[in-house]
């Protein structure tokens, strides 16, 4: 057991009576006087548990710190332990030399005091980058245009990418250099913002592309340290397992997969390299691989599964077949709100998402693809019943198939949801956004979709659909999933759609041991149980019985990974991400 990444709190003591019981058997940590929830099948509630190595070697009640000898014995005096979170859909980024973080502005005037320090310090020409913001951060309460960019950098390009990444701002140099003007059509798979004059008004939506290509390519080593930065900082939140959706196989080698000049971000083979030098600090990652077409697929040579049980392959996603609501360009069967006759845009034929996921099914992957809208995910769900009913039904290990659908946002209709329970394709769910993204979805949906948006309790309870939380960014931070899995609340209190709840225990179980099942990782972690991995969070208050505004704002006391303490507050120093 390794503890020299934290100091350990006054509640960890040191009990030499123990060395003196003959009978006591070995561990390494023992931790007791705790409300112990296990998440096992039963849901039961114990008092304390013994760890050896990485895994837990008992759980039970008082007889445990009794029974076991520990040169660690952590007294928790009434507070809750439970399993660590899995979130199943995180995009951890990197911070460019570039960046403002323009998260931290509250008005136009701050994002404009900020963009004018960065020009100073980057020189005249050089790009300006940044992501994360939402309208509803700034005091004006809108979103960002090119007239609020342009008189704080006249000599220096600037791009902002919104939170959720499905549309970014650019100033007039940035258009310009993008080619974007009044004439300018929209592109394959987004939209381009015009002012009420025809002029672009700086958005771009869905195709962040248009500004990024002209950008100077970071590299990997002036990022790296951010990511680890990044990860470190999950573990304040209780995550002790993500699965990466911006996975790539790009920096493998040329002829195995790989690319030419891959861009610095954080690919499998990056990751593997961080975790061999500081797993022990770190939480485990399960990593999505953005489609790369057959070839370079089938010349990688791995599947989903390959790795280790820090860093391990996902499923091939989260390729994405519409937009999102903060485009917000989400792929509906109806018209927007207000909007007669746009109804977002889907990103594949039915041909062209067909041969992918045929494609990834007869190469023994698992499938796990943005689908937002109902439109899309009625698209992707055909998708997967042809190739689940006419291709060979196991993975490349001869395992049952996991695939599923990430964000499932607009409930589709009745047909599709019974498709999925006959064919078992689960949901990659972020309760999440009916939280943050409620004034969105007040803007673009109408009764029923409104009430219904990131249902939990009609697929999980009606169609028996298996459901597993994550976050994707908006935010993260799994306190807020299960305050809005179990109230149905927004950002300003209001509740949508109360049959759409879930009880509590539900919502810890989908965020903790149903992602573990995701990757068939079911008996190693995701419960508190007797052969498992030691990947535990300590609470000050239990989450099963605290108010519901309580449970929003709760923190974290400790995180351990592998029974090796790698978090705790006030103690442990972590950036403060909270937005990036």
């Amino acid at each position: 057991m390794r503890y020299g990444v934290v100091t350990l709190s006054l509640g960890v003591c040191l009990i030499g009576a123990y060395v003196g019981r003959v009978a006591a058997a070995e561990a390494d940590l023992v931790i007791y006087d705790a409300h112990v929830i296990t998440v096992d099948p039963q849901f039961s509630i114990q008092s304390a548990i013994a760890v050896k190595g990485d895994k837990i070697i008992a759980v039970g009640g008082s007889e445990i710190p009794q029974n076991y000898h520990a040169p660690t014995m952590i007294d928790l005096h009434g507070r809750t332990l439970m399993p660590g979170f899995e979130d199943t859909h995180l995009h951890p980024k990197g911070r460019s030399p570039r960046d403002i973080d323009v998260t931290a502005a509250h008005s136009m005037a701050e994002l404009q005091q900020m963009l004018r320090a960065k020009a100073k310090q980057l020189g005249p020409g050089q790009w300006i980058t940044g992501s994360g913001w939402q309208e509803m951060q700034f005091k004006e309460n809108r979103n960002i245009s090119k007239e609020d960019l342009d008189p704080a950098t006249p000599d220096n390009p600037v791009v902002l990418v919104r939170a959720g990444g499905h549309s970014s701002v650019g100033n007039s140099m940035a258009l310009k250099l993008a080619k974007v003007d009044r004439s300018t059509p929209d592109p394959a798979g987004g939209l381009i913002e015009h002012e009420t004059n025809g002029e672009p008004n700086g958005i771009i939506r869905e195709r962040n592309d248009f500004y990024f290509k002209q950008v100077p390519p970071d590299k990997w080593e002036d990022v790296k340290q951010s990511y680890v930065d990044r990860l470190r900082w999950l573990l304040s939140l209780g995550i002790t397992t993500f699965f990466d959706a911006s996975g790539t196989i790009d920096d493998e080698p040329v002829g195995a997969g790989g690319i030419a000049n891959p861009p610095p971000n954080l690919t499998f083979r990056r990751a593997r390299a961080i975790y061999a030098e500081q797993h022990d600090a770190l939480p485990r990652v399960t990593m999505y691989i953005y489609y790369p077409g057959h070839e370079r697929l089938q010349a990688f040579g791995h599947h989903t599964g390959y790795g280790d049980d820090f860093v391990r392959i996902g499923p091939i996603g989260e390729n994405v077949v519409d937009g999102g609501f903060t485009g917000p360009t989400a792929w509906l069967l109806a018209d927007y709100k207000g909007r007669p006759g746009f109804r977002g845009k889907g990103r594949y034929s039915d041909e062209e998402l067909q041969a992918m996921v045929d494609d990834a099914a007869q190469q023994g992957w698992q499938m796990g693809l943005h689908a937002i809208g109902d439109a899309a995910i009625v698209q992707t769900v055909n998708a997967y019943d042809r190739a689940l009913n006419s291709i060979p039904g196991q993975d490349h290990k001869g395992r049952d198939r996991r695939w599923f659908t990430c964000h499932f946002t607009i409930m589709p209709p009745a047909a599709t949801m019974e498709t999925m329970e006959k064919d078992n394709i689960m949901i990659a769910q972020q309760p999440n956004f009916e939280y943050d993204l409620e004034d969105r979805y007040e803007e673009t949906l109408d009764a029923e979709r409104l009430e219904h948006n990131n249902s939990v309790a009609t697929p999980h309870d009606k169609y028996h659909l298996f459901v597993a939380f994550g976050s994707d960014n908006l935010p993260i931070g799994p306190m807020v999933g299960l305050y809005a899995a179990t109230t149905r609340k927004g950002r300003s209190g209001e509740v949508h759609g109360a049959e759409e709840a879930v009880s509590r225990q539900t919502a810890i179980r989908m965020y903790t041991a149903d992602g573990a099942y995701l990757s068939w990782e079911e008996k190693k972690k995701g419960t508190l149980e007797v052969g498992k991995l030691a990947d535990l969070i300590v609470l000050p208050a239990d989450p099963l019985t605290v108010p519901a505004e309580q449970l929003l704002n709760m923190k974290v006391d400790m995180t351990f990974v592998g029974g090796n303490l790698v978090y705790e507050r006030g103690k442990t120093k972590v950036p403060d991400l909270t937005a990036f």
